[in-house]
């Protein structure tokens, strides 16, 4: 669903705007009240069975994007419960990440099997001959399938020559790959936060809206407002994600608009993150360790802990490109609040992963952070340019956005120092490919390789934060990587610098 623009998008964006435009105002957060009736206006649902509804679900939206948790609908309390503790120029995260509003779900069905009107009636009854558990009859000439005999083998579609047979799976747990969503007794879809990795591809995928994540925009434009440094540091996927027209020059002028001091790329910290992981590679497979995984997403790197413990080990032990970039802005301004901007849901959780410090003090989605321009109402091409976007990154880091983009720069890397090296390489996108590709590693398939796991089916730029569709993003990318003057990160000038930052 990214790159379409739909109701769902649009109800995002109305949120993240009223949440920015009250936190610009520098009103009581006690306005929050107000904004239900702001995002959903007038007395006629657009959308749902009653405007109430409507505005109740905006509600938490709205809570969400504070940070704050979605409410039980069998006590009574304001939308602004706890806001005290979320309405400060400070990181405010209240787990989990992921949240299902439960009266926004759906209650789609479940891994069904349904005969539609195109069925014909044929002769050849294909579907009926194929079925292993004689669930399938003939009902006033259509095809009948009986859901208590269906064992859900699939061979009935599989047989219709009409494809008149369509296989009903709930969108948000076909794209799970942790096989973390459930449902309650009402049918509504769950979350199992103890398997979730907060990838946010059950986000994008829900047709209903229902499912959010949590933000900090509040706490961004309060400590903008409160007077501190705050730089944004943006990830290689911010490439005409906010339009194409909208130049990097015409960017760094809108972010400064905001009230952003420094726009920096997160590329560099890539070069250097694809530095330290061809070095991790030539020093220890497979010498030390039988394969070495990337280290880059983070939601991979959670799935891997969790489901493979045992080979959590070969995961690189160098930071992200992130945290590299976050690290040297605060080395030069240690008092600066540092804001990461990227496509990635799961980057909030690893900005406050307690066995590292990350040095990032927010993290916006580019969703998110298209809110504050529609709240601060820029007009980008009014706006002169800005070529102020400091330490621009190698074609190879600002590749890190794309799949196999990681692995390919470290490959590089690892040529260009050592040319006769054959490097063994296999990539995964998507947590159910990614889980079949560390089977095999466990298994001992992929002994003196280099893996890298992307969580998102085609890489950063598919995440749970975009607004360009995967085709579109991927474009985007590959302008950005032709305009760079430096190709390998070798040639970096910030590549030798992992040891003084870690």
């Amino acid at each position: 669903m990214r790159g379409i623009p739909s109701l769902i998008t649009d109800i995002r964006k109305k949120v993240f705007t009223e949440v920015a435009r009250l936190a610009y105002s520098g009103q009581d957060y006690t306005m929050a009240e107000d904004l239900p009736f702001v995002i959903v206006p007038g007395d006629q649902p657009l959308h749902r069975e009653s405007i109430f509804l409507e505005r109740a679900i905006a509600g938490e939206r709205v809570r969400l994007a504070m940070g704050l948790s979605v409410r039980s609908v069998q006590t009574r309390s304001l939308i602004t419960e706890g806001m005290d503790h979320a309405a400060i120029a400070q990181q405010y995260y209240e787990p989990p990440l992921i949240n299902i509003i439960p009266y926004a779900c759906h209650a789609c069905p479940t891994n069904q099997y349904r005969v539609t009107e195109s069925c014909q009636n044929c002769l050849a009854a294909s579907c009926q001959q194929v079925c292993p558990r004689d669930a399938i009859s003939f009902v006033n000439g259509k095809s009948r399938i009986d859901s208590s005999k269906c064992i859900r083998c699939g061979k009935c579609a599989a047989a219709c020559s009409y494809h008149a047979i369509i296989h009903l799976e709930r969108p948000c747990q076909a794209a799970c790959g942790m096989d973390a969503i459930g449902m309650d007794e009402h049918g509504r879809a769950t979350i199992n936060q103890e398997k979730c990795v907060s990838c946010g591809q059950c986000l994008v995928s829900c047709p209903f809206g229902a499912i959010v994540d949590k933000g900090q925009i509040y706490q961004v434009v309060r400590s903008i407002m409160n007077g501190d440094k705050v730089i944004a540091i943006m990830a290689p996927a911010f490439v005409r994600q906010f339009g194409k027209d909208v130049t990097v020059p015409k960017l760094v002028a809108g972010l400064k608009k905001l009230g952003f001091a420094h726009v920096v790329e997160v590329a560099i910290g890539a070069d250097i993150c694809a530095v330290e992981e061809a070095r991790d590679f030539v020093e220890n497979v497979p010498e030390h360790q039988s394969f070495m995984a990337t280290s880059c997403c983070p939601a991979w790197h959670a799935m891997v802990h969790k489901l493979f413990p045992a080979q959590a080990k070969n995961i690189s032990m160098t930071l992200t490109p992130m945290v590299y970039t976050a690290r040297m802005v605060k080395k030069e301004e240690p008092d600066a609040k540092i804001v990461f901007v990227g496509p990635c849901a799961a980057k909030k959780l690893e900005a406050i992963r307690e066995n590292i410090r990350s040095d990032v003090d927010f993290v916006l989605t580019f969703e998110e952070l298209q809110g504050m321009f529609e709240a601060k109402e820029i007009d980008f091409a009014a706006l002169e340019d800005d070529p102020d976007i400091r330490n621009a990154g190698t074609a190879a880091g600002r590749g890190f956005a794309v799949a196999g983009g990681v692995a390919q720069a470290v490959v590089d890397i690892i040529h260009e120092q050592h040319p006769d090296m054959e490097i063994k390489v296999a990539n995964a996108e998507g947590l159910r490919d990614c889980r079949k590709m560390m089977t095999m590693a466990k298994a001992g398939k992929y002994n003196g390789y280099l893996l890298e796991g992307m969580a998102c089916p085609g890489g950063c730029i598919a995440g749970a934060g975009t607004m360009l569709s995967l085709d579109q993003a991927a474009k985007a990318v590959e302008f950005a990587q032709k305009a760079s003057s430096k190709k390998n990160p070798l040639e970096s000038e910030f590549s030798g610098m992992a040891e003084e930052l870690t």
